[in-house]
C-alpha cells in the first residue's frame, strides 16, 4: 500500500512541515510569502495497482463493507445476540459475512481489522482469498485508536503513526490493497485550532505512509439518504463505507447459530443490494421490514 497524489500545502503557514518561504525587498524586512507549494507523492512500480485499486473500489453500484471493528466493539455486536467475546465467535461472524455467495456484485472493498486480516474459514481458506474471488478487494484499519489530545477543548487525536510503513508492509504482504485512518473533529468541544491543525497533520503524514460514515441512523435512513445524494450528478464518485448499516440485520438474524448463517447472508445481500442501488439513485424504499427502520443511535458512540 502505498501514496500516489499531489499534496499542496501552504509555504507560509508551514513550520510545522519543516518548510519555510520568504520574500526579500530592498528597503524591507524579512518576511514570509504566501506561496502554494506542490509535493508529488510518487506510488513508483505501484503507480498502476493503485490506479486499478481505486476503479474498482468506485466502480458504479458497488460500495464499501466496513468490518474493521476491534474485539472490544465485535464485543459489543456478539453480546447483543448474547454471544461471548471469543476469537473463534468473531471468526465465525466474518466468516459469515465474507462468505456470502454473490456479494461481490453490491460490494467492492472489505475494511478489516488486523485480526481479521490473517484469519482463515473453518476449512482453511483465507479470508481475504474469499473476497478476492468475489472481486472485493481487501482493506485494512491501520490507525490504533483515538487518546486524549493534551492543550485541548477535551478533544482527542488519532493514534498509530509509529510503525506504520513496516505494519503497511506486512500488511500488504498478506493481501489489503486499500488502507482506513480515522480522525475526529469534535464539533460540540470547538474544535479548536490545535484539534484542526493535528487532525490535518495525521491525515497528511497517513496518506504519504499507506497511500492511500453512516453512524447511528437506522439501515434505511442511512440507505435513503445515499439514495438522496445521487439523485443529480456529483462532482465526484458518491457511495457508502458501511458498518452498522449493511450488518445489524445480519447479526440479529444470525443469533450465533449455525442453521442461521444462510438467511443471515441473504440478509445482508438484501442491505448490499438495497445501497447497491442508492449508489445508483434508484433506491425506493419498498419492502423494507421495520427492524431495518429501527435507528441505531447510541449516545456518546466512541468511534
Amino acid at each position: 500500500m502505498v501514496s500516489a497524489g499531489l499534496v499542496k500545502l501552504n509555504a507560509s503557514s508551514s513550520q510545522w512541515i519543516g518548510q519555510q518561504s520568504f520574500n526579500q525587498r530592498p528597503g524591507s524586512s524579512l518576511r514570509s510569502a504566501p506561496r502554494r507549494v506542490a509535493l508529488p507523492i510518487r506510488a513508483g512500480a505501484y503507480t498502476e495497482e493503485l490506479v486499478q485499486t481505486a476503479k474498482s473500489i468506485a466502480s458504479p453500484g458497488r460500495g464499501i463493507l466496513a468490518i474493521d471493528e476491534s474485539n472490544a466493539t465485535c464485543g459489543k455486536r456478539l453480546a447483543s445476540i448474547g454471544l461471548d467475546n471469543t476469537e473463534s465467535n468473531r471468526q465465525a461472524y466474518r466468516q459469515l459475512l465474507l462468505t456470502t455467495p454473490g456479494l461481490g456484485e453490491y460490494i467492492s472493498g472489505a475494511i478489516l481489522f488486523e485480526e481479521t486480516l490473517y484469519q482463515s474459514t473453518t476449512d482453511g481458506k483465507k479470508f481475504v482469498d474469499c473476497l478476492r474471488e468475489e472481486k472485493i478487494v481487501p482493506g485494512i484499519k491501520v490507525d490504533k485508536g483515538l487518546v486524549p489530545l493534551p492543550g485541548s477543548n477535551n478533544e482527542s487525536w488519532c493514534q498509530g503513526l509509529d510503525g506504520l510503513a513496516s505494519r503497511s508492509a506486512e500488511y500488504y504482504k498478506q493481501g489489503a490493497r486499500f488502507a482506513k485512518w480515522r480522525t475526529v473533529v469534535s464539533i460540540p468541544c470547538g474544535p479548536s485550532a490545535l484539534a484542526v491543525k493535528e487532525a490535518a497533520w495525521g491525515l497528511a503524514r497517513y496518506a504519504a505512509i499507506s497511500q492511500f460514515l453512516s453512524g447511528g441512523q437506522s439501515e434505511v435512513e442511512a440507505t435513503l439518504n445515499l439514495n438522496a445524494m445521487n439523485q443529480s450528478p456529483n462532482p465526484w464518485h458518491v457511495s457508502f463505507s458501511y458498518a452498522r448499516a449493511l450488518q445489524n440485520s445480519v447479526l440479529k438474524t444470525w443469533k450465533g447459530l449455525p442453521e442461521n448463517v444462510e438467511a443471515a447472508q441473504k440478509a445482508l445481500l438484501v442491505r448490499a443490494k438495497a445501497n447497491s442501488l442508492a449508489q445508483l439513485g434508484k433506491y425506493t424504499g419498498e419492502g423494507e421490514n421495520e427492524e431495518a427502520k429501527k435507528g441505531m443511535f447510541v449516545k456518546d458512540y466512541k468511534y
